[in-house]
């Protein structure tokens, strides 16, 4: 019986502006190994340009993959509640699973899935995960789930589903700032360009669903300026 390796991770978890991007990629053992022989590395150990590159022969190369997107808007709905952020993404990386597995007959195939954990507790984690995942593929005796802590270095498949998620999540990033005319940097807190932004726009574009409201950076944004303007009195 064939085994197939089916690997998800997702982009832009931590920044205040712009979207989660979750994505899976299905591979046979074969295509993983000749992935990986091209080049396909975790996103973040690779220069754009390489990342733009791998992204089309990913996509050539797989069996089959699948890409989503959790708004700021889900993302700030998620954190601050008993559904939170690692739940969130534990929700789109099984909604993933969901949509790439539709297609396999899973009499015929063994399928892996190896998954960035997000969570220190890995065990609890993936409980959750298995609560979205549908019966017919938990269920399944042909179905190994492995979340783990740096899958994304570990394992080529993770490698090239970081890929898609992040090339896919930098293509968002450009479309933001060509829809608003602005250049915020990465959206990270930590980015001097998106901090100069936060100063200067988050009154102009508070609700134009690019910010992650429940974020920390943003709060104490929002204080300090209510703060300023009692100030005025």
């Amino acid at each position: 019986m064939e085994t197939l390796v089916l690997g998800v991770d997702d982009a832009g978890r931590g920044p205040l502006i712009g979207p989660m991007i979750l994505a899976g990629v299905l591979c046979s053992e074969k295509q993983e190994q000749d992935l990986k022989l091209q080049g396909i590395k975790d996103s973040k150990m690779l220069l754009p340009s390489a990342r733009e590159k791998l992204f089309k022969i990913i996509k050539k190369n797989c069996k089959d993959y699948y890409v989503h997107t959790a708004t700021p808007e889900e993302i700030d709905k998620s954190v601050g509640t008993r559904f939170n952020l690692n739940k969130l993404e534990a929700l789109k990386m099984a909604e993933a699973i969901n949509e790439i597995l539709k297609k396999i007959d899973l009499r015929k195939f063994k399928v892996k899935i190896y998954l960035d954990c997000p969570s220190p507790n890995i065990s609890a984690w993936k409980r959750q995960l298995k609560r979205y995942i549908k019966k017919r593929i938990k269920e399944s005796e042909n179905i190994e789930i492995i979340p783990e802590h740096k899958a994304d270095v570990n394992y080529p498949s993770v490698s090239a589903a970081s890929i898609l998620a992040k090339v896919t999540r930098d293509k968002e990033i450009r479309c933001i700032k060509k829809r608003i005319g602005k250049d915020f940097g990465s959206g990270y807190c930590a980015d001097p360009l998106t901090v100069q932004f936060l100063k200067e726009c988050s009154l102009e574009f508070e609700h134009d669903g690019i910010f992650r409201k429940s974020w920390i950076t943003w709060k104490n944004h929002k204080k300090e300026k209510e703060q300023k303007k009692l100030g005025d009195f």
